[in-house]
């Protein structure tokens, strides 16, 4: 089969390779499409992946082979995969199963190859069926929204004002799911100005381009001079943690969902004056992830409306070079096998 593979001192290079096999415990997966994640750039930028994993966790398909396994899913079954869990542990008995540090296992991201190929080898466990009415490019993407879901959770909040810092992937999901919960104002704050259109259509209250407007002086007109109750952090820029602390409404709560080196806290006495809640959110759940592709199935959501780049699996080595590493995309798709 071909797969994209890493290579040290190469990147991503397409090679073809030995198709999985279903083996005794686990279900073959014919890939449809998968998303090219943020993760999975700065998994690459790191330098710290071993030569020959193959990586890709946004991935839609159907299953080819439930090898053994006789209560796996049908043969022609449409999915998306997900990480096991062992539901025993002290995080899955709490309510945390991604968090699961026994049997959590993970295609792309963690100890199985990923959706950058023809062919994925997963455990039943891992398989979320998809509703009729989604689509493999739609259901590729639940995860990305299944993780802005569970940021939004994290923090806590039922509604009031939100301010999502960065209109990445995870960030314009946030923005959509949002609106479906019923918060508002919701208000994107983005540099880029074909994010902050998508964001609009996404349904944010309003936009802004934080180089060139004072987000202080408009969050006090948005919000009332209150603050924000809720600010999403999603572009993994750490000066926005120390900006949101200034931004955030008394008793709000900051949730960071993106990635960063470094934490400096400017203001302490102030935090202490407001009392305000700081977490961080990781990964999701597969009922967060039901819930998306149910919102999908409801018509709304369309994921689709994000991708600027879809391409043929052939393409991601080029398409890296020229088009994510600089960051010129919003998602980018790769088209693997029969969509549907």
């Amino acid at each position: 089969m071909k797969a994209a593979v890493y290579r040290k001192n190469k990147g991503l290079v397409v090679e073809e390779i030995s198709a999985p096999e279903a083996g005794d415990d686990g279900v073959l997966v014919r890939v449809s499409n998968t998303g090219f994640c943020g993760s999975d750039h700065s998994l690459i930028e790191s330098g710290l992946l071993p030569d020959g994993i193959i990586l890709g966790h946004e991935t839609s398909g159907t299953v080819y082979d439930r090898g053994r396994q006789s209560d796996a899913l049908q043969e022609g079954t449409r999915v998306i995969i997900r990480p096991t869990y062992c539901g025993n542990c002290r995080e899955c008995l709490g309510g945390k199963p991604h968090l699961c540090g026994i049997k959590r296992r993970s295609i792309g991201v963690g100890d199985l190859p990923g959706g950058f190929a023809e062919y994925v080898r997963a455990f039943p466990a891992m398989l979320i069926p998809i509703p009729p009415k989604v689509d493999s490019r739609n259901a590729a993407l639940a995860e990305a929204f299944a993780s802005a879901l569970h940021g939004i959770r994290r923090a806590e909040n039922e509604g009031g004002s939100v301010l999502v810092m960065g209109g990445g992937p995870i960030g314009l999901a946030a923005v959509r799911i949002l609106k479906i919960l019923g918060f508002h104002p919701v208000v994107l704050s983005e540099p880029v100005e074909k994010k902050r259109e998508l964001g609009k259509r996404f349904g944010a209250d309003f936009v802004l381009d934080p180089l060139k407007e004072d987000i202080s002086r408009q969050g006090r007109e948005w919000t009332g001079g209150i603050g924000f109750d809720t600010i999403l952090e999603c572009s993994g820029v750490p000066h926005n943690v120390s900006l949101a602390f200034t931004l955030v409404a008394k008793a709000g709560t900051i949730s960071i969902v993106s990635m960063f080196k470094g934490l400096a806290v400017n203001q302490p006495m102030a935090l202490n004056f407001k009392e305000p809640r700081l977490n961080w959110s990781y990964s999701n759940t597969h009922e967060e992830n039901i819930q998306c592709l149910n919102w999908m199935a409801a018509g709304k959501i369309d994921a689709r409306e994000m991708i600027t780049d879809l391409i043929p699996l052939e393409e991601l080595p080029r398409v890296y070079r020229q088009r994510i590493h600089p960051g010129e995309t919003i998602k980018v798709m790769l088209k693997i096998g029969e969509e549907f």
